[in-house]
């Protein structure tokens, strides 16, 4: 991995839900926040960290939300919505894209925890402000789109036991 110095200023973004289905679906596990935020900061200048969460009033929820902040993230909550006739959704991908872009300036590095191929429009509009834009996700739940679109993608998948709690 070329282009990574200590004195670079890096901010992690990090799509909860993304990263808690693909490692269910994939791993029957869990990820380690944690183990995370210190893969995606190697060591460089970590301005912020940002973990955007759906709250969806279940068990020891707020426990959880709480855990990623002793880890050192900012968690920003949104409603799970329910509309007529049962259908869910909550995303963060708006919020989540507006919070980097504005960001952005005071960064060297973006680091966008996510395998959603959404976001590649946004990796190629980071990139064009200036930004060394990184992907971490794993590899087998991740988009092409974003995966080709970062300077680097960081594959969870080649080593899951980094990523994951109790490995």
């Amino acid at each position: 991995m070329t282009d990574i110095h200590r004195d670079q200023r890096v901010g992690v973004y990090v799509d909860v839900q993304n990263m808690y289905y693909s490692a269910k679906n994939l791993y029957e596990s869990k990820v380690d926040f944690k183990k995370l935020l210190d893969a995606a900061v190697m060591n460089r200048d970590l301005i912020r960290a940002i973990a955007y969460v759906i709250k969806a009033d279940t068990p020891d929820e707020s426990d959880f939300f709480e855990a990623l902040r002793q880890i050192g993230y900012e968690v920003k909550a949104k409603e799970l919505k329910e509309f007529y006739g049962g259908q869910k959704k909550g995303d963060w991908d708006l919020g989540m894209s507006v919070d980097m872009i504005q960001q952005a300036k005071k960064l060297d590095t973006i680091v966008l925890v996510t395998g959603d191929g959404d976001f590649a429009v946004l990796v190629d509009h980071l990139k064009a402000m200036g930004c060394r834009v990184e992907v971490m996700s794993f590899g087998k739940s991740s988009a092409k789109e974003i995966r080709e679109a970062a300077d680097n993608f960081i594959d969870m998948d080649d080593n899951p036991d980094k990523f994951l709690v109790d490995r």
